[in-house]
């Protein structure tokens, strides 16, 4: 799988520079074989994997600095989530598809691109509602997937994909024991999932209304 051979274009900082932004995402490939699709063996610690992590206010790392992470694992290996609040660009859908090589798709309107993590940022992932499955698809809560390919975006461009779907680069990962060690010394909160959270169209206020729901500090 081929790494990004550089950071992604934009026009004031916001737009992808057309089908060079988005043959560089396709190119990284969303087919990735993480060890986070694997069966969790059993966990000592309460597992936070389809629950959301939301930063503290004290929390200093620029990179997770008011996020909000819908956690896809959590066990004895480590963990690993995706932050579903930092767009990093965006662009017309049917160019993403036509890359792709979905052609002739009459899918309208842009697909926005999330800043994942700080790990492997050349990878994809796309995070959606559970009503739509393939053969990579993960459900990570009642109503949330995330999916490991391609045939997810295919499926978007054919009418046939989920209701709600976010496209991200790059993932949050912690070694064994590493995000328990940051619980115990309070730079995370958890909150239950919601869906208004993770599509929300409100960026500027997931965090704040996370730490709303977030009653419980860990």
């Amino acid at each position: 799988m081929a790494d990004l051979a550089g950071p992604i274009g934009y026009n004031c900082g916001v737009m992808m520079t057309g089908r060079k932004a988005v043959a560089l995402l396709i190119a990284a490939g969303l087919a990735v074989g993480l060890a986070a699709r694997a069966a969790a063996e059993e966990y000592p610690y309460h597992s936070l994997a389809g629950q959301l992590l939301v930063a503290s206010p004290a929390m200093t790392d620029p990179r997770f600095a008011e996020t909000v992470i819908l956690m896809i694992s959590h066990d004895r290996d480590g963990a690993m989530g995706l932050v579903v609040n930092r767009v990093i660009g965006s662009g017309p859908l049917r160019l993403l598809l036509e890359t792709m090589g979905v052609e002739g798709s009459e899918a309208e309107g842009t697909v926005r691109l999330f800043y994942g993590g700080p790990v492997e940022s050349h990878r994809g992932f796309v995070v959606h509602t559970a009503d739509y499955e393939g053969p990579t698809t993960q459900v990570v809560a009642d109503d949330l997937a995330v999916t490991f390919e391609t045939d997810v975006l295919h499926a978007i461009g054919e009418g046939e994909g989920p209701a709600r779907s976010l496209v991200l680069l790059g993932y949050a990962g912690w070694g064994p024991g590493q995000l328990d060690g940051e619980i115990r010394r309070e730079d995370w909160y958890t909150a239950p999932p919601d869906l208004s959270l993770v599509f929300g169209d409100d960026l500027d206020r997931v965090w704040e209304r996370a730490m709303a729901r977030a009653g419980t500090r860990l």
